[in-house]
């Protein structure tokens, strides 16, 4: 567990810092929060601070703080505690995009569902906000199958592909996160929540920004790795050429994730950076719940055989009986020997397939002459 002086330093620093500025992220991945709050101190006491920064400083009251957030329900996890998951560690390795990156000092949940839990086996499912109805069908499908087989869904809680995702989860009757970019304790956008307020009953609500703060334009950017992170894949169901979906995915490659992204039609504008990243930046193509599980669970679990239409009385005849088929008039019934004629096989094999045709009630037989049944158990 850790040190509860380094956690109290976490939420100061967690406070009067940035979510994802890498000046403080990497200081305090590497020194700790209590070296980094130190010296950020005696920069205060040395007037080498800025008048804001060590006002918000000497304002800060760590213990009130938590005391404060655990009324509301809320927790503070810092790396260290049994429930911080290991993958967002691996923040510490992957290329800051937007100035915004490095792992979270801490972040403040609210939910019963733990955060180690939560993202043991997860998925993330973003997208546009301006999401079609196709869009959101799909995103709803792939999120009820992945709850299905007890995979986590993490979202945004945003208009359109965050919101169908979400409540695709909760109907499956399995876990979701919902990652924001204000305070854990608000609601953004505040038409969802009831949605947040319920995901916070059945899972999580996770954000790296302290209680009370409002969304921002760089939280949503640091936001976004939070998502990645937090997933073994992440699923792009429509997004602008520019959008925060895209710069999701581009740190789940950078995280060394699964990318997917399900394609729409070509003269789909929301679809249009879901099919970018199939064309040039390698996402995997995906189009139902059972090949995102195919592509992100263990090898083997979760394998799709080809897809096949069902075996019918043709596909169970042989070469020359196909040939013989065709040879067969569909209106007009003719003799045997016209129809070894036609085909150009020899009149005794031309028989010998003829009656196998009839018992499989491809062709009828009567008087000496054939034609195509006129209700055959399966039509060329």
């Amino acid at each position: 567990m850790t040190d509860e002086s380094e956690r109290l330093a976490r939420v100061v620093l967690s406070r009067i810092g940035e979510p994802g500025d890498p000046r403080l992220t990497d200081l305090v991945h590497e020194l700790g929060g209590s070296r980094v709050l130190a010296s950020l101190r005696e920069q205060a006491a040395d007037r080498e601070l800025g008048a804001d920064l060590a006002e918000r400083l000497e304002s800060t009251d760590p213990a009130k703080e938590l005391e404060r957030a655990a009324a509301r329900g809320i927790r503070f996890v810092v790396p260290g505690d049994t429930e911080w998951p290991t993958g967002f560690d691996d923040l510490a390795h992957a290329p800051h995009l937007h100035e915004r990156g490095g792992v979270p000092v801490g972040l403040w949940c609210r939910g019963a569902l733990r955060l180690d839990e939560a993202t043991e086996h997860a998925v993330a499912v973003v997208g546009s906000r301006s999401a079609t109805t196709y869009g959101a069908d799909v995103a709803t499908g792939i999120a009820a199958t992945l709850a299905g087989e007890s995979w986590s869904v993490i979202s945004g809680a945003a208009f359109g592909i965050d919101q169908a995702a979400h409540r695709g989860a909760l109907a499956g009757r399995g876990p979701t996160a919902a990652v924001l970019a204000c305070g854990a304790d608000r609601a953004y956008p505040a038409a969802h929540r009831n949605l947040i307020d319920y995901i916070a009953d059945v899972g999580v609500v996770v954000s790296e920004a302290a209680p009370g703060c409002a969304p921002t334009r760089i939280r949503f950017l640091a936001r976004n790795r939070i998502i990645a992170a937090a997933a073994r894949g992440v699923v792009v169901v429509e997004a602008a050429v520019r959008s925060g979906a895209l710069n999701t995915a581009s740190w789940a490659a950078g995280l060394g994730r699964t990318v997917m992204a399900v394609p729409g039609p070509v003269t789909s504008a929301p679809s249009a950076g879901a099919h970018q990243l199939i064309r040039a930046r390698d996402a995997l193509l995906v189009t139902s719940g059972e090949e995102v599980l195919e592509a992100v669970g263990p090898m083997g679990a979760f394998a799709l055989a080809d897809p096949r239409e069902s075996e019918g009385p043709r596909d169970r005849l042989s070469g020359r009986e196909r040939q013989v088929l065709d040879a067969v008039p569909l209106v007009r019934a003719v003799d045997s020997g016209s129809i070894a004629r036609t085909a150009g096989i020899a009149h005794t094999r031309t028989k010998d397939a003829l009656l196998v045709l009839h018992r499989a009630g491809l062709v009828e037989h009567a008087l000496g002459r054939w034609r195509l049944a006129t209700e055959p158990a399966e039509t060329a």
